[in-house]
C-alpha cells in the first residue's frame, strides 16, 4: 500500500465521502480521476476497492447509475423522440415549439448488434455437417499443335 494512503482509507469510509465516490463515479469519472481526486495513488484505490466493500458498492453503485443512462439515451435516440424547444418570435415573444428527432439508424443497428447479436450481427456462419462429394475431371491427349517429331 502507498506511504501516503495508510490509514488514510477511514476517511472514506464514511457515509458522505461514500456519497462522493459515489457521484464522481456517476459523473464518469475514471478510476485514475477518482483516485487523484482521493489524493491517493490508483494502486491504492483499487487494493482499497478489494478490501473495503463500502467503497468497491460505492463505485459500482455510481458507475451502474450513468450506465443506464446512457443505455436509455441510446434507446431513446434509436427508436425517435419529441421534444420541447424555446424560440424567440420577430415580435420578441418566448414560444414553446414541440419538435421530433427521428430515430436514428446508427443507434439503432448498434442497439441491436449488441443485444441481439444472433440475428443482428454481420458476420453470418454457415455450418455443414456430412460429406461434401466432388469429381475431379481431367482431360488428356488431344491436340495441342505441337509435335512430337521435329523432323
Amino acid at each position: 500500500m502507498d506511504v501516503v494512503a495508510k490509514g488514510k482509507y477511514q476517511e472514506w469510509l464514511t457515509e458522505e465521502a461514500l456519497l462522493l465516490l459515489e457521484g464522481w463515479a456517476r459523473d464518469g469519472l475514471t478510476d485514475e480521476q477518482i483516485a487523484h481526486n482521493m489524493g491517493i495513488s490508483v494502486r491504492a484505490l483499487y487494493q482499497w476497492k478489494k478490501k473495503y466493500v463500502q467503497i468497491f458498492q460505492a463505485l459500482k453503485k455510481g458507475k451502474e447509475v450513468v450506465d443506464r443512462q446512457v443505455e436509455n439515451a441510446l434507446l431513446k435516440s434509436a427508436l425517435g423522440y419529441h421534444y420541447e424547444e424555446e424560440a424567440l418570435t420577430n415580435k420578441g415573444e418566448v414560444v414553446t415549439l414541440r419538435k421530433y428527432q427521428p430515430p436514428n439508424t446508427t443507434a439503432a443497428i448498434f442497439w441491436l448488434k449488441n443485444r441481439k447479436p444472433v440475428d443482428w450481427r454481420d458476420k453470418v456462419i454457415t455450418e455443414h455437417e456430412g460429406k461434401i462429394e466432388h469429381e475431379i475431371v481431367v482431360e488428356w491427349g488431344g491436340s495441342s499443335g505441337v509435335s512430337d517429331n521435329e523432323d
